[in-house]
């Protein structure tokens, strides 16, 4: 999986360290200097012992379409490419300000998933437009045969009640009592997994504090739990909202931190408002260390 190519002459990669509520990343800027990010240096990057450490890594890249700026992919700590991460946006957008790549307040990036509007706001945070949530379950991928508010998914003896909505990547919601004993480490990896996800799915158990407040945890696919996930906030508001059980605008309360998040109903995008900040920056070695990790995995 060869994307581009790394200068030879080059012994290190420059990247930057951040994190948005916790849901952290290693960002490259492929603009201004040659990245390739084969499986193995994803893996090895993402390793929270042996290398940096992060839940994916983001690269920056140069639009193709004339009226993007940018064009915006993700890798999974696992090194597979996804089409969408809100959390990474919001670091993305504070990324290509700081780098002097763009003075816009107003910045549009090509994903896998579509185009991104990303709005920097004056006190630092980010509002995302994520895009029109996608309900049929073709679009998902979700395999029912008509489209509902929920769904019954049988998970070993249980019959689970869940949402499925699509942010541009594929999720599962599902009511708990109390996020505290939510079973995300068991049960997230089983329904992340389920047959009835053909591209699997990110996992948000929500706990409805009010109308306006949620709590959520949030299994991701291919990473685990993690301390935020924006896609899965949007669409455990959306999957709250078509079941009237929650209003337009919701504080979402993750493990770190909190996103507002506002959506007025089917065919109107969803918006995440959040903080994204820089942790550090650093250059990481090309040297056969990743093949020691490898091996040591």
């Amino acid at each position: 999986m060869s994307h581009s190519h790394t200068d030879s002459a080059s012994p290190s990669l420059r990247f930057t360290k951040m994190q948005g509520l916790g849901n952290d990343f290693v960002v490259f800027d492929g603009i201004r200097q040659r990245v390739d990010l084969p499986p193995e240096m994803i893996r090895a990057i993402a390793d929270r012992h042996f290398g940096i450490g992060c839940d994916q890594i983001l690269l920056v890249e140069a639009a193709v379409s004339p009226d993007c700026d940018f064009r915006y992919r993700i890798f999974n700590a696992d090194g597979t490419e996804v089409a969408q991460c809100g959390n990474g946006a919001r670091c993305f957008a504070v990324f290509v300000r700081r780098a002097g790549l763009t003075d816009k307040e107003l910045i549009t990036v090509e994903t896998l998933a579509g185009r991104l509007i990303l709005h920097h706001q004056d006190n630092g945070e980010v509002t995302v437009n994520m895009g029109i949530p996608q309900l049929a379950p073709a679009a998902v991928p979700f395999c029912s045969n008509e489209e509902a508010p929920e769904y019954l998914l049988s998970v070993g003896d249980d019959t689970l009640r869940i949402a499925a909505v699509g942010m541009g990547n594929p999720h599962a919601v599902l009511r708990v009592s109390s996020v505290a004993d939510a079973p995300v480490t068991t049960l997230g990896p089983r329904i992340e997994t389920h047959p009835a996800f053909p591209e699997h799915c990110n996992v948000g158990f929500m706990e409805i504090r009010d109308r306006n407040h949620i709590q959520l945890r949030v299994w991701e696919r291919g990473a685990g739990e993690t301390l935020a996930c924006g896609s899965n906030a949007c669409a455990a508001v959306v999957a709250g909202i078509r079941w009237d059980e929650l209003d337009h605008a919701v504080a979402v309360t993750l493990r770190g931190g909190t996103l507002e998040i506002e959506w007025a109903g089917p065919g109107h995008p969803v918006m995440m408002t959040g903080p994204a900040q820089v942790v550090f920056d650093g250059a990481w070695p090309l040297s056969a260390k990743i093949q020691h990790i490898e091996e040591g995995s």
